[in-house]
């Protein structure tokens, strides 16, 4: 818990500082059976970064990188919007299914072919996914044919901008897939296993552990988190643009992971503090629109919060800052405590 109380205190005071500028910031109404709020729209809007960042994490557990997920996102999007377009009718869930799931199964085919490379071959991770980060994005447009395909479909727009239980119906998404993912990995063996290929990769093989399984399917998680993501944010705008859809991303998520508290040498992770480290980003976000900063200087102001946040979760500088340095002993004191130890 200690671990989460800056990321908590940081996005307490980010809200704080919206309420200053922003009248009826924390107000949340309902309006035709559904919540309205700007707290409901952080979340909402957050909530594709949030997705990224959950598979993420548990590649980052693992020792790795996935630098492709932003690519993944553009493709997902991409094809799912291009077969919703060819359907005679938008409107049928039957078509809209069928196309999400064929861009899932996509996406979880670029996860494995990540894992291949990564756990199979032994390619550096971060290579590895700058391969399909190049190559995806140029997929996404050849698929799209380098156009935003528009699609008008309900059913399809449910996904990222619709309701369902006075909730919008990405949260209900993100809820449902965090709370899997937490059962999995903190009520069944599958998170220790994650944290001692991330931890020791030697000590875990001789244990019994097949790393190389864990890796993959890290990955594959990974990339079906951001394919889930992708929908979500071709569904909320009804098109989608392989060339912007998810650029940048992957780094927000890595920022996410890291200001949530995990460790980016691999090892021990937190989802909960992941998804405070995406709501502090997207928060942020909000925050730069609300107290009116100018956007050529938007990712400036972004990255110096992102950097006081990690500088305040690091032990050693808050020591530095914070505390006195305990006085060096006079080399007569010294000399004393050491006979004092010998004796």
């Amino acid at each position: 818990m200690r671990r989460l109380l800056w990321p908590l205190l940081v996005l307490a005071a980010l809200l704080l500082l919206n309420v200053a500028f922003t009248d009826g910031f924390l107000s949340v109404q309902i309006k035709d059976g559904h919540l309205y709020g700007s707290l409901v729209d952080i979340v909402r809007f957050g909530a594709p970064l949030i997705l990224v960042s959950i598979g993420m994490t548990l590649v980052i557990a693992t020792g790795g990188i996935d630098l492709s997920v932003g690519s993944v996102v553009a493709i997902a999007g991409a094809l799912a919007c291009l077969r919703i377009s060819g359907l005679d009718e938008q409107n049928s869930i039957g078509g809209v299914l069928a196309a999400a799931g064929i861009a899932l199964a996509l996406s979880a085919v670029l996860g494995l072919w990540n894992g291949l490379l990564v756990a199979g071959v032994g390619v550096q991770p971060i290579i590895a996914t700058l391969i399909l980060m190049v190559a995806g994005r140029g997929l996404a447009q050849l698929i799209t044919d380098g156009q935003i395909i528009t699609v008008n479909s309900a059913p399809y727009k449910l996904i990222g901008g619709g309701y369902w239980l006075t909730l919008p119906f990405g949260i209900i998404i993100v809820a449902v897939i965090w709370a899997v993912t937490a059962f999995l990995t903190r009520r069944l063996a599958l998170g220790l296993i994650i944290e001692s290929v991330g931890g020791n990769p030697e000590a875990s093989r001789l244990a019994g552990i097949d790393s190389r399984r864990v890796i993959v399917m890290a990955y594959t998680v990974c990339a079906l988190c951001a394919g889930i993501a992708g929908l979500m944010i071709s569904s909320n705008v009804s098109s989608a643009d392989g060339n912007n859809a998810g650029l940048w991303i992957e780094l927000d998520a890595i920022l996410a992971v890291v200001i949530g508290g995990t460790s980016l040498a691999g090892g021990r992770f937190s989802l909960g503090g992941t998804v405070l480290g995406a709501l502090i980003i997207q928060t942020l976000t909000t925050t730069i629109y609300s107290i009116g900063v100018p956007p050529e200087t938007t990712l400036l102001f972004k990255a110096l919060v992102v950097t006081v946040v990690c500088l305040l979760q690091s032990p050693a500088f808050r020591a530095k800052v914070f505390h006195r340095r305990r006085p060096i002993p006079a080399p007569r004191a010294a000399a004393d405590e050491k006979m004092k130890v010998s004796a």
